[in-house]
């Protein structure tokens, strides 16, 4: 059974491929602005169901379409990819010093009898306080620009994160486990040697 991953994200295919598992990828454009006082969890789970939809209905089976989306969550707000320099450096503001959430959520379909496996994975992430000094550092690199809450934990800002609670891999974009656990659920066997 094939597995194609809905998503361009270089992120989420580095993921499965660095875990040895074999995929295409077909991406859809969608429109992703919340509704009106839709919480992030919800909205990410719209996102990634109507991802997957997409991409199913153009797909032929047997396969299993993996969808996903990824917010980053403080006091309530999802804070998204910055539109400027100047908005990267507010949110890396706010994140400094305190503990914000990293919600995916995400879903399966099966083909071509349309089985859907979906959820949200959460993860806590505590960032250290960062000076003015480091923030303007890192957003002189390119980094910050295409990532939702404008860092990326893979890369340098790793240097800004002592402790996580839960997937390591949520707060990249796609929780391995738990998706590898769910693939497994709808018939999907692994054809790789580890």
């Amino acid at each position: 059974m094939k597995l194609i991953l809905a998503s361009a994200s270089p992120r989420r295919a580095e993921i499965l491929r660095d875990a040895g598992v074999s995929f295409t990828v077909v991406s859809s454009a969608l429109d992703e602005t919340p509704y009106p006082d839709e919480a992030p969890q919800a909205l990410v789970q719209r996102l990634a169901d109507t991802k997957a939809d997409l991409v199913a209905a153009r797909a032929v089976g047997p396969a299993i379409v993996i969808a996903a989306d990824t917010v980053v969550v403080l006091d309530g707000q999802v804070l998204g990819k910055p539109r400027s320099t100047e908005d990267a450096r507010h949110m890396l503001e706010q994140l400094s010093g305190r503990t914000h959430s990293v919600h995916t959520g995400v879903s399966l379909i099966r083909l071509p009898d349309a089985q859907r496996l979906r959820f949200v994975e959460t993860t806590l992430v505590h960032f250290s306080r960062l000076t003015a000094e480091e923030i303007s550092k890192y957003l002189s690199t390119e980094e910050p620009y295409d990532k939702a809450g404008a860092y990326a934990i893979q890369g340098r800002a790793a240097r800004f994160i002592p402790r996580i609670e839960g997937c390591y891999y949520n707060v990249v974009g796609l929780p391995l486990e738990h998706l590898l656990a769910a693939l497994r659920e709808l018939g999907w066997t692994e054809n790789e040697p580890m």
